[in-house]
């Protein structure tokens, strides 16, 4: 069987309306798609940084597949949250990005944004904070009823990943 290595970390993220982010993330693959090692979610710790608006996570990831065809190749999942001065925890964003399909060493910025809600909501959401969410993740990377969302662009997460294909040539896949 084909193998996929993919090593790295998630690095931070950029352009927030505030400090104090941590990440939950997830890998979401097809059915032809086997774990073999490694985690496929996690969540890194929350980071206030001093200085700049850049929270550093330096969260590792390391995960090992296989599979015996191409469709369904890993996607990776993200939810940025906001920690405030009480512990209470805000949606800050919603994003996703394919797992890039050629190894080697890659730097990956994957955008994110979160639902803009009412007029009532998004005022609720400034005096009050929390704000909404979506009912079901899997609309983050599957898109099928996301056309349908009013959002608003928030940050950037960046990520470094390596990634390691083996035996893909005898499933007729050239690197």
């Amino acid at each position: 069987m084909a193998e996929l290595h993919i090593i790295g970390q998630i690095v931070g993220a950029s352009g927030f309306p505030q400090n104090s982010l941590f990440c939950k993330w997830g890998i979401h693959t097809g059915g032809a798609w086997r774990l073999l090692s490694g985690l496929k979610e996690g969540q890194t710790q929350v980071d206030l940084p001093s200085t700049g608006d850049m929270a550093y996570w330096s969260h590792p990831i390391d995960i090992h597949y296989t599979t015996k065809g191409l469709q369904g190749w890993p996607k990776l999942h993200l939810q940025v949250w906001h920690q405030d001065s009480f512990g209470r925890c805000e949606l800050y964003g919603y994003g996703y990005c394919h797992v890039p399909s050629s190894p080697g060493h890659h730097h990956v910025s994957c955008v994110t944004w979160r639902p803009l809600g009412s007029w009532q909501e998004q005022i609720a959401q400034t005096f009050v904070g929390g704000g909404p969410q979506l009912r079901s993740p899997d609309l983050i990377y599957s898109g099928a009823d996301r056309y349908r969302l009013h959002t608003v662009a928030m940050g950037t997460v960046e990520l470094e990943l390596g990634i390691i294909m083996r035996h893909f040539d005898r499933y007729g896949v050239e690197s």
